[in-house]
């Protein structure tokens, strides 16, 4: 009898293998073919690993493969395997111990949670080198999402059918993709606005309060259900809560809107970008052809005429938009705004057509270069002439402000904008995680380098418009009127005085054009990843490839986009950005809330947070989820109903009919919940509503770590005491000749 079947013999019944890789292929093939070479084993995914000690306490499996529910449906973490009659040739020893042949099987096959289906056995050290060193070896970053334990094995010619989903090949990567998405146009282009739309102080007190007790608890809940079920909004909502599955839906509606008009803020970030490498940067003076008699170029002590308009101003909505009068006048096409729309959509495209597997290697520059400009260009507006005059309207808030609802409102929509909340973005990013990720120390980074960052664009954007009042000589919140272009009036009219301001604007450009970038490659993953979750078998059998799917969401997206770049494009982007992404934000957060903390639990969350992390959230986590954040987002959704304004852009205001069209825009998100609830409860099995309603709201494939039957635990941390995992072995079935 071998060493190696000794060493197995002593570890029954509870059996572990510790197992070494080699680095050097030609050292593997010739130990490999040695004749006294210890008998190689097989993890699932292929590669090949040789037996050094049965006496260990580790668990045999996958260790490159990450870890989560979805993967564990595939890789059970303990494996229940039926002992081999004493005496069998092909399962024991002499001795009734398992023999190495036996062992040597393990992860030729797949999984179905209880046992292991083995294809074949090989019968020599040659056969055995060709079985686990294919030419094509499998993907090692991807897990299977599903297997058919029970199907025979596809040929190679059809192994990208099979539905994968892939994981984040480490910490930094998942880390670098939440910031990116925090730190992008919500910050840079959506906090300036609604800041100084909203008072500019007065914004600041309903911000900090919010993201306190709404931010903060909502994203380490979210992060929690997405690492917890392995799946995209609606698949982790109808798996807690099948009741409140509208929910995701609805967080996938507004995903898809919003990623059709984040696009055209990109385009014209494109527009701009290159229109920076001409010899003078055109919004510098009023002597270009689009200029009006009303064009009015800055001069010290010199008050700004009624009525007029700045350079930078007219290059915005006379070069750049071409806008007409109002939405009712659509015009033609804006075909130079087209291209650019069409680059950030091939943009996109290709940094998300692998999945998070490109778009974590782009990430590392759309995310970590925008910050070293941020800091630059902050050194270069406080020294500006009249820097204190708009910090002053930033940090000094007007008290009286604070009994409307408008900067409460819009400090939450900004809020869930930013960080992402109830759009569904952390639930997708944290779905791709390991399954004992930890992170609390992610939800903490994510909130503060969010919040730090939105500070430091504010100092320098109203640093900025300081210096502008003090050139027009007027106060800072008559500058400009609130509109969404303000980031394309304000800097390009700081970096026109720089010294070589063709450099700093392409800069400047580039730098928004990676924050541009980051927060849609997260918006448009959420809806990819969804249509995944709920069509897997379709997207398997019509699609094939991932690359077609992400391909037919960017098409479909770029031609939802081209209404935003006519002559009326810019009242299009208003009403949809008023009535997709700030009115219905609010409801849809207050409902998925409720759906997670007191339908499925908050006691039941913290357990599996105790699964995943080793300890249970802290009590200020729970109160927020049970009591302040529902409470919060309740009143701010009826103060936002009860102070209703319609949308404006500047002087003009929406005729009835636009007003009309943006609550069909409104409800395509907000009637998802009730919609969807009507249609689980009479699909829900039982005769009375209240039975219904049970079935309704009980959670769906959603189970205990270490409770039999249970295969959602997929962590590298050991099993509980009570449930110490052992191993036993099938009978082994006969298998035909290879031949």
């Amino acid at each position: 009898m071998s060493k190696a079947e000794s060493s197995a013999e002593a570890a029954v019944p509870s059996v572990a293998i510790n197992v070494d890789q080699y680095d050097d292929p030609d050292e593997e093939s010739s130990k490999l073919l040695h004749v006294n070479a210890p008998t190689p084993i097989v993890t699932p995914s292929g590669q090949m690993r040789k037996v050094k000690s049965f006496s260990d306490t580790h668990r045999l499996r996958d260790v490159s493969t990450a870890s989560g529910a979805a993967s564990a449906r595939c890789l059970r973490p303990y494996e229940q395997v039926t002992p081999y009659p004493e005496g069998s040739e092909c399962g024991t020893n002499q001795y009734g111990a398992p023999s190495v042949r036996s062992l040597a099987s393990i992860g030729m096959g797949c999984t179905d949670g209880r046992k292991l289906v083995i294809r074949r056995v090989p019968t020599s050290p040659t056969e055995l080198f060709h079985l686990v060193r294919p030419p094509t070896p499998p993907d090692e970053d991807t897990g299977s999402h599903e297997s058919d334990c029970d199907e025979e094995e596809e040929d190679a010619e059809t192994d990208h059918l099979k539905p994968r989903r892939p994981f984040w090949p480490n910490k930094i990567q998942f880390v670098l993709a939440c910031v990116g998405y925090s730190v992008g146009l919500g910050n840079v282009w959506r906090f300036p606005y609604l800041c100084y739309k909203s008072g500019g102080g007065a914004f600041l007190i309903p911000y900090f309060i919010i993201l306190l007790v709404c931010g903060v608890p909502m994203l380490f809940m979210e992060l929690a259900i997405g690492q917890y079920t392995a799946h995209g909004p609606i698949g982790a909502l109808s798996q807690i809560c099948p009741l409140f599955t509208g929910a995701g839906i609805a967080s996938v509606v507004i995903s898809f809107l919003m990623s059709t008009y984040y696009a055209v803020i990109i385009a014209w970030a494109i527009y701009y970008f290159f229109t920076s490498f001409k010899a003078v940067v055109p919004w510098a003076n009023c002597n270009n052809r689009w200029n009006t008699a009303q064009c009015w170029q800055p001069v010290h002590n010199l008050t700004k005429p009624n009525g007029s308009q700045t350079a930078t101003e007219q290059f915005f909505e006379k070069k750049v938009l071409s806008m007409s009068d109002g939405i009712e006048y659509p015009g033609g096409m804006r075909w130079e705004l087209a291209a650019c729309l069409f680059c950030a959509w091939l943009l996109v495209y290709f940094a998300l057509w692998k999945s998070i597997k490109s778009s974590a290697k782009v990430r590392y520059i759309t995310t970590t270069l925008p910050f070293l400009l941020i800091i630059v260009f902050l050194g270069r507006s406080l020294t500006l002439d009249g820097a204190d005059k708009g910090l002053r309207f930033f940090f000094k808030p007007e008290w009286e402000l604070l009994k409307t609802s408008r900067p409460w409102v819009n400090a939450a929509s900004q809020i869930f904008n930013s960080i992402g909340i109830a759009f569904g973005s952390m639930i997708m990013f944290a779905s791709y995680n390991k399954f004992d990720n930890n992170f609390l120390h992610d939800t903490l980074a994510v909130s503060l380098v969010n919040a730090v960052t939105s500070l430091i664009v504010g100092i320098f954007t109203f640093a900025t418009i300081g210096n502008i009042a003090f050139e027009q000589n007027t106060s800072v919140k008559d500058v400009i009127a609130d509109s969404p272009g303000l980031l394309f009036v304000v800097y390009p009219q700081a970096i026109a005085k720089m010294p070589a301001s063709q450099l700093w604007a392409v800069l400047f450009f580039f730098m928004f054009l990676c924050l541009g970038l980051n927060s849609q490659f997260a918006i448009v993953e959420v809806v990819v990843t969804s249509i995944q979750d709920g069509f897997p078998d379709m997207i398997r059998k019509k699609l094939v490839y991932h690359e077609l799917l992400v391909l037919c969401v960017c098409v479909v997206s770029f031609l939802f986009g081209l209404p935003h770049i006519i002559h009326s494009g810019i009242y299009v982007f208003q009403l949809m950005d008023y009535y997709a992404a700030s009115l219905s934000i609010t409801y849809l957060a207050f409902f998925e809330v409720v759906a997670i903390a007191w339908f499925y639990g908050a006691g039941k969350l913290s357990q599996n947070i105790k699964q995943m992390t080793g300890r249970y959230p802290s009590l200020y986590f729970r109160i927020c989820w049970l009591i302040a954040a529902p409470a919060l987002l309740l009143a701010l959704w009826v103060a936002s109903l009860v102070d209703y304004t319609p949308p404006s852009y500047r002087q003009y205001q929406y005729p009835g009919w636009a007003q009309g069209l943006g609550w069909v825009i409104a409800s395509l998100s907000l009637l998802c919940i009730p919609v969807y609830a009507c249609i689980v409860v009479a699909r829900a099995p039982g005769k009375t509503i209240i039975e219904k309603l049970r079935y309704s709201i009980r959670p769906n494939s959603v189970c205990e770590c270490g409770v039999n039957e249970c295969d959602v635990c997929g962590s590298d941390s050991e099993p509980p005491d009570d449930k110490q995992p052992t191993i036993t072995y099938y009978q082994q079935p006969s298998f035909p000749s290879p031949n």
